[in-house]
């Protein structure tokens, strides 16, 4: 019987996040940013919008990701708030010192 050892660092670099991911998610925070801005200036909805993709279920990411080049809807805006409402999120909001925000 022949046994194949990987060693752990190797399997660690097969666990990147998947690309498809990446896109989908930057897309998503393209679309949450400018919802953000209305609200607050230039670093602070950078840091929200932020926020709220880490905090995004794949379901949602993809949601948000699908409003990409159109104006924020109700829905996209009922989406990021109800995101924003999560115990995470506030503490990421909070984490990076700014104010709690409501949409």
């Amino acid at each position: 019987m022949i046994r194949i050892f990987i060693p752990l660092a190797l399997l660690a670099a097969c666990t990147t996040v998947n690309p498809v991911e990446q896109i989908a998610r930057s897309t998503a925070k393209s679309v949450v940013l400018p919802v953000v801005q209305q609200r607050l200036p230039g670093p602070q909805a950078e840091a929200v919008a932020v926020c709220v993709i880490d905090n995004a279920n794949t379901d949602e990411i993809m949601t948000l990701a699908k409003d990409v080049g159109n104006r924020a809807g109700s829905r996209t805006v009922q989406t990021i708030a109800t995101i924003l409402q999560r115990p995470n999120t506030v503490q990421c909001v909070l984490g990076a010192g700014l104010p709690g925000l409501a949409l």
